[in-house]
């Protein structure tokens, strides 16, 4: 089987609620997200996705992976995408860095690995543990009531895992992190994420601010090293986002005892293939994970799903459900979130059919 066309479509992805905010007054209202499509010379066709949270969260930005699709496509011709490993050794031969550019191959590869095996991809992946898995849903950045009031509405429809949008005034936040953890009940999870938004002096001062609550500090500071002080200030659990984006950042922050979750995204990493390893890597060294992406809707929503499934329940931190978001979906047999729960497709590959009536005419076609 080989590669004999690659196809990358453009959608736009509103949001329910109509802005999303976070660290350092960023903020998105209209997500642009770019679906790839791999045909193959046997008649079968793999779909991916691809979305970053605009151009000034990660070095990753939307027009930027199409114009990446387009340089690197032509050097994927001819290649059989159910030899994952072959295939990202290749793209990173043909094109330096750019991870979030290959995640939408990847993932599209892994759908026609699933439809020639017959087989689901968590099953590809290492397996189904249990019947599903729970979400996290994250919290825009209000003020302290407008944020209680949300996640006391998500945890009246079952979520019991909450990742508040923080990295501002520290005091405000304190105020935040408090008004919202007034309202959670047992067993539910609080996570405060700065997203590298507080300076160390400001970090310090939060964990300090709460120290008397149950509460998870998440990438408070831009740098590895900064967060690693605030991490030896702070009794805090304490997880790694932004700063792990490869095996030898997870080896780092292991070895260093910076974090005890990591949350792993997949383009951040390169797609499911990389992903996976740096995944299979955290099982083996027993530290708990969130998986997820930066954003996107129907197809990397089922991705996420396989990915989460396939994972250790007890290694799995949290997850999430990026197409319960967005106004719009595209795709067919894309998971949907039941009571805060979610799971991944029975089908072979990812399970879905992206509607192309809805993504209009390919923006990049490759061969």
């Amino acid at each position: 089987m080989k590669i004999r066309r690659i196809l990358a479509y453009q959608i736009d992805l509103p949001l329910h609620e109509g802005v999303y905010k976070w660290s350092g007054g960023k903020s998105v209202d209209v997500f642009d997200s770019t679906v790839v499509a791999v045909e193959t010379d046997a008649g079968i066709t793999g779909y991916g996705e691809v979305c970053p949270l605009g151009p000034f969260y990660l070095p990753a930005y939307a027009a930027g992976a199409r114009a990446g699709i387009q340089e690197l496509g032509p050097h994927l011709l001819g290649e059989d995408p159910t030899q994952l490993v072959k295939l990202n050794r290749r793209m990173d031969a043909c094109l330096q860095g750019h991870a979030y550019v290959k995640s939408a191959i990847d993932m599209a590869c892994w759908d026609i690995l699933g439809q020639v095996a017959g087989l689901p991809v968590c099953v590809l992946m290492g397996g189904r543990y249990g019947e599903d898995f729970g979400l996290y849903r994250a919290i825009s950045q209000e003020s302290p009531e407008q944020m209680a009031a949300k996640v006391a509405g998500y945890r009246a429809e079952g979520y019991r895992r909450f990742q508040l949008k923080v990295g501002g005034d520290a005091a405000t936040d304190i105020e935040r992190i408090r008004a919202v953890s007034a309202v959670l009940e047992k067993g539910d999870r609080l996570i405060a994420d700065a997203n590298t938004g507080w300076l160390m002096h400001d970090a310090m001062r939060v964990v300090r601010g709460v120290r008397d609550l149950d509460v998870y500090i998440e990438q408070p500071c831009r740098s590895y090293e900064e967060c690693l002080s605030v991490r030896q200030h702070t009794n805090h659990p304490f997880v790694l986002d932004e700063n792990v984006d490869s095996i030898e950042m997870l080896m780092r922050g292991h070895a260093d005892r910076a974090m005890d979750v990591v949350n792993i995204k997949i383009s951040k990493f390169g797609g499911l293939t990389k992903a996976k390893q740096a995944r299979d890597l955290c099982a083996s060294l027993g530290i708990a994970m969130t998986i997820e992406d930066s954003w996107g809707s129907d197809i990397v929503t089922a991705a996420i799903a396989h990915f989460a499934h396939s994972t250790p329940s007890e290694l799995l931190f949290t997850s999430t459900d990026f197409n319960s978001y967005v106004t719009v979906g595209f795709a067919d047999g894309a998971p949907k979130r039941s009571n805060g729960r979610m799971a991944a497709s029975t089908s072979p590959g990812l399970g879905i059919k992206p509607r192309l009536e809805k993504l209009g005419a390919p923006k990049v076609i490759v061969g």
